[in-house]
């Protein structure tokens, strides 16, 4: 290795690190100690680091350790040398530690406690000493690493790692980093803005948000970024990305976003510049309550409950976008074309209701995704945009985009390509047909449709066909009949020749 930290390197040993654990545990179990023994490692590490640099620019040991110094402080009770040095009882051991960081670290409060170690039948001795004489090998300070991001990447890595291993539950916290992107790239959040994701799983969304205003030359320390999960696991691995990704201004909330918002102001719900999310696909709800919904989120019509809670999401984030905000949203593909209740919110999301002072035209695109994009189904999805302020060019109309065919085949499952992302944005931006690809429809258009959203109604998705030069195929053809001729000749005259009567 060389003397930094690589990103393959450091994939490599976390790799190595799941290892540890594999066969004994199945996924869903060994990923919350990886994560976790990882996590401490990091936080103390970049620690010692700030206090080596407070200790360079003139500061005694004894302040350049004081808490204040520090964006996350960890107590000498709960430094790594306490679980390194350990010889027994791990497990307790690094319960106490959790705990400890917990009480100084507030916005982790209930995080690294989530897991009990203090079990020996689950988590042996042996094994927690292995892991942590595994992640002993590497200094994981900033200075050690070839770039200071890397580790984020690296954590993103594990992410997957796990939702690869538990295939069908691995959608519910890690959504495809290429689908993610996509979606970002669609919405291009800037600075200032307030940003949401009401189902964040393990805070992708956020994640790449933040990234790509930094990388478009924007101030993240002017980001709002927010977000609501209701899998108390899923919300630890989202503030351990978070906080390993170097974000310490967030707010992340635990709950049901149907049944209890809290992303919430001033007695209504927050409102964003841009929501992005993928919530879980054809979830029961309890819908009984919806007409006396306290954020009146369900006026363009009130979601079935059985297996179709897909539009109360929907609904919800459309609520909480502001007078000028955008949704991104990852759905199934049931959502465009189901009749019922369902059909009735299209309509009213498209041309209003007067009578319930609706407004209409709010969604501004539909893009058909390939199949097999995501962990334990092969149903392909879509993301269907929604706008509250259209620039003028769009009003009335939606953009239909069939990026189905554009993807490389995977495994367990198929991700889109860097092109297959551009080839999506560059076809939303310009708002134009594309043979076969694109099309903007209409009101006449959409209502001639029934208000299904269906893109194979909008998009010729049909394989072109050759064109055929027919003056070249006759003359090809005439050119088969000459030869057939010619061979006839001489097998005739062969056969005179054999006194074969013809």
């Amino acid at each position: 290795m060389s003397d930094k930290i690589t990103l393959e390197s450091l994939k490599s040993h976390l790799w190595n690190a799941a290892d540890i654990l594999r066969g004994s545990l199945d996924a869903q179990e060994y990923r919350q100690p990886v994560m976790t023994i990882l996590f401490l490692k990091r936080l103390n590490d970049t620690f010692e680091e700030n206090v080596e640099n407070l200790i360079r620019e003139g500061q005694s040991q004894k302040k350049a350790e004081q808490k204040f110094r520090h964006k996350f402080f960890v107590p000498k009770t709960a430094r790594w040398n306490v679980l390194s040095d350990a010889s027994s009882n791990l497990g307790e051991i690094i319960d106490n530690v959790c705990r400890d960081i917990e009480k100084e670290v507030p916005i982790l409060e209930g995080i690294l406690t989530n897991t009990k170690y203090n079990d020996k039948k689950k988590y042996p001795d042996d094994k927690l000493r292995k892991l942590i004489a595994h992640f002993n090998e590497l200094t994981l300070k900033n200075q050690n690493l070839e770039k200071e991001d890397i580790f984020g990447d690296a954590y993103e890595y594990l992410l997957e790692t796990f939702a690869d291993e538990t295939k069908k539950k691995g959608g519910e916290f890690f959504t495809p980093r290429e689908i993610v992107q996509l979606l970002v790239n669609i919405a291009k959040p800037k600075e200032g803005m307030k940003i949401s994701d009401p189902t964040c799983g393990s805070g992708g969304m956020l994640v790449v948000s933040r990234k790509y205003v930094k990388d478009h030359g924007g101030n993240i320390e002017d980001l709002v970024l927010d977000g609501q999960e209701s899998n108390y696991g899923n919300l630890g691995m989202c503030k351990m990305n978070l906080v390993l990704h170097g974000m310490e201004n967030f707010r992340i909330e635990y709950g049901d976003t149907l049944s209890d918002p809290k992303l919430v102001e001033g007695g209504t719900l927050k409102k964003y510049d841009r929501v992005l999310a993928n919530f879980p696909f054809s979830m029961d709800w309890d819908n009984s309550t919806a007409s006396k919904d306290s954020w009146n989120r369900f006026a363009y019509g009130t979601p079935p409950a059985k297996d179709k809670a897909d539009y109360a999401f929907i609904l919800h984030m459309l609520s909480s976008l502001n007078e000028k905000g955008q949704a991104c949203i990852v759905c199934s593909q049931g959502v465009l074309f189901r009749g019922g209740e369902e059909g009735t919110i299209r309509k009213n999301m498209i041309v209003g209701n007067i009578e319930n002072n609706l407004k209409g035209d709010v969604i501004e695109g539909i893009i058909a995704l390939p199949q097999k994009m995501f962990w334990g189904t092969s149903i392909p999805a879509c993301i269907m945009v929604l706008n509250k302020n259209k620039p003028a060019k769009r009003k009335n109309k939606i953009i239909f985009i069939y990026g189905a065919k554009d993807f490389e085949e995977g495994k367990n499952r198929n991700r889109l390509r860097k092109q297959d992302i551009a080839k999506m944005v560059s076809a939303f931006e310009n708002f134009e047909d594309i043979d076969r690809y694109s099309h903007i429809a209409n009101l006449e258009e959409l209502e001639e449709n029934e208000f299904n959203l269906n893109v194979s109604r909008y998009v010729d998705i049909s394989e072109s066909e050759e064109q055929i030069d027919i003056q070249q195929a006759y003359d090809e053809l005439k050119k088969t009949y000459s030869e057939q001729n010619r061979l006839k000749k001489l097998v005739e005259c062969d056969l005179k020749e054999l006194n074969i009567k013809l």
